[in-house]
């Protein structure tokens, strides 16, 4: 298939299996994109990944996923080298987004019989929720495969600078993503390339679902957001899409609230019936 310039480009999803990492690869895909995916699934939701691949596909782009743990240095090196050959050893990659959900919800200072978070368990969340981004774009970059005037994307919440029970590492973990945005957005900028963080508001993922009282979290986001309804995964998949036009290079370095305002509303009451 002969492609047009657009569609000779590619985007690299970290996550790409479920969520936000889903909704925007095929997002992507329908904007023209071919798509790169990375995501760890067990054999019981391979039909998932069956599934958006299939729909990717429907697109007319191409597609190739890669199943494997995105924060193992032996297994990133591995896919880097296979996206060169790929690529044919050229810069094409022009999005990149990391969407990597797995971190331990313990607390710091147990009650109870509860376990507090250990060592290894706060360093494994930081390492796969914030610092694999730093080292997904350093490969890209020195392999010469980040395209001019790239895009780059990390998903991050308002637990980055809140407090919520049992969720401590990873909250440290947000943090840090929106560091290292800000870090990247500067020695990028050489490149014309923009790198931001994207803040979604509560969204019901698998990832959330894992959070302890995650169901009281979602009526309250419902009732705090004042479009009066949760955020989607298309949602922030629809935001991402429009940075990605041309224009949105121009916009990095930032946090940006993709949640329909609920970030800034303190007070939760009774929402009153239309």
């Amino acid at each position: 298939m002969k492609r047009n310039d657009k569609q000779e480009f590619w985007a690299l999803i970290l996550g790409a299996s479920s969520g936000f990492g889903e909704a925007t690869a095929i997002k992507l895909a329908k904007d023209g994109f071919n798509i790169l995916g990375v995501h760890l699934d067990r054999q019981a939701t391979m039909h998932n990944v069956e599934r958006i691949t299939n729909e990717i596909k429907s697109c007319g782009v191409d597609v190739v996923f890669y199943n494997a743990n995105a924060a193992d240095e032996f297994k990133r090196n591995e896919i880097v080298s296979d996206i060169k050959s790929l690529l044919n050893e050229k810069p094409l990659v022009k999005v990149i987004m990391h969407s990597l959900a797995f971190g331990t919800l313990k607390p710091f200072v147990p009650d109870g019989n509860e376990q507090a978070i250990t060592k290894a368990q706060m360093e494994m969340t930081l390492d796969v929720m914030a610092h694999s981004l730093v080292y997904w774009v350093q490969d890209i970059v020195t392999n010469n495969l980040l395209a001019d005037s790239a895009r780059i994307f990390a998903m991050t919440s308002s637990g980055g600078h809140s407090a919520i029970p049992f969720y401590g590492a990873v909250s440290a973990a947000k943090s840090a993503l929106e560091s290292h945005v800000r870090q990247l957005s500067v020695e990028l900028g050489k490149y014309g390339t923009s790198v931001n963080s994207i803040m979604a508001g509560v969204t019901d993922t698998p990832a959330l679902r894992k959070i302890p009282g995650n169901v009281d979290m979602l009526d309250i986001a419902q009732r705090k957001n004042p479009h009066n309804r949760l955020t989607t995964p298309e949602d922030i998949a629809k935001v991402i899409s429009l940075l990605c036009k041309e224009g949105g290079e121009w916009v990095s370095g930032g946090l940006i609230h993709a949640d329909g305002g609920e970030d800034v509303v303190n007070f939760v009451g009774q929402r009153k019936k239309s």
